[in-house]
């Protein structure tokens, strides 16, 4: 346990200093990213490679376009996915690495903008490089001091420094990632409108109303929504008629065949446009304890309906 805490501390205290370490070369390297019409190709061999493959994919999924290339197989062809346009930014903690000093020149030769990422200011890496980002560490967190340990999670933290600098600076927003995430759940959330899961048509419960009591119970138990809507003679929602209104009828007593509509809805029903996100429409659900809601047009005229069933099977709420 005390070794586990001491990794721990070892590797916060990489975190604390980072920051410290770094020059007017950050802002620099942000900027070329920033104004890079091309791509930003990340490299990196053995522990830094797999930290730059998670760098190069925080950057695409925050707005800056980017991917990994392996030092190894640029040498062998890979190196023609580099273009002139395209910002580079290699990982080396030594700075010194065989398969990424031996493609540098070749790199140069492109035009592109070269950014490193080292914790050895000294090294072919950094001399080669127009920008430097200091990775360095006082010790790494294995008691060898020879594992990646801490420098990789500086790295790891310097690479989302420069990521969320990126987003910050390209005015990045919750409806940009959810466009880069459409199989998550805050893809679903920002994406999905309502007219994409609303029932529309003849699936919609709806009756005028000076309809009868028995009207409003076929409408309701045909559609199988638990609700039946009551609209105005232009289709406008003036009313809706639940399940759970039926139950306290019926609690209440009395004859209820001879009652209309209109004696029996529940004026004023919540209503969403069905230009907005889905996630209103639970919005509203949950604010006003319902568990349906009725679907308007611009003119306020009823297009449809949506219930807490609908939203579960969209994995919106």
């Amino acid at each position: 346990m005390r070794l586990a805490e001491r990794t721990v501390e070892i590797e916060a205290q990489a975190l604390r200093a980072l920051m410290g370490r770094q020059s007017e070369h950050f802002a620099h390297a942000v900027n070329a990213m920033l104004q890079c019409r091309g791509r930003i190709v990340v490299m990196g061999m053995g522990k830094s490679g797999h930290v730059g493959r998670k760098i190069a994919a925080t950057l695409a999924s925050t707005g800056t376009p980017a991917f990994f290339v392996h030092p190894a197989e640029a040498s062998h062809g890979d190196l023609g996915m580099l273009t002139g346009a395209d910002v580079v930014l290699a990982i080396s903690h030594s700075g010194e690495s065989d398969e990424l000093s031996a493609i540098l020149p070749a790199v140069l030769r492109l035009g592109v903008v070269l950014v490193a990422m080292t914790g050895n200011p000294g090294s072919t890496l950094a001399r080669h490089a127009h920008w430097v980002l200091s990775s360095a560490v006082d010790q790494e967190a294995c008691p060898l001091n020879l594992a990646p340990t801490a420098s990789t999670t500086a790295q790891m933290a310097l690479g989302d420094a420069l990521a969320v600098a990126l987003l910050d600076a390209r005015g990045f927003r919750e409806e940009d990632f959810a466009r880069s995430h459409p199989g998550g759940s805050l893809g679903r959330r920002l994406l999905m409108h309502v007219r994409d899961l609303m029932r529309s048509g003849d699936d919609v419960p709806v009756v005028v109303p000076e309809a009868s009591f028995d009207a409003l119970l076929r409408q309701m138990t045909g559609k199988g929504l638990g609700f039946t809507a009551v609209v105005d003679d232009e289709g406008r929602p003036i009313g809706i008629f639940t399940d759970g209104d039926l139950r306290r009828l019926i609690e209440r007593g009395g004859e209820l065949r001879g009652l209309r509509a209109e004696e029996v809805m529940h004026r004023q029903p919540k209503t969403v446009r069905q230009d907005a996100l889905a996630v209103t429409a639970a919005e509203v659900m949950e604010r006003h304890r319902v568990t349906s809601v009725l679907v308007v047009d611009d003119e306020g005229r009823l297009v449809g309906a949506l219930n807490s069933n609908d939203l579960m099977r969209a994995k919106v709420i």
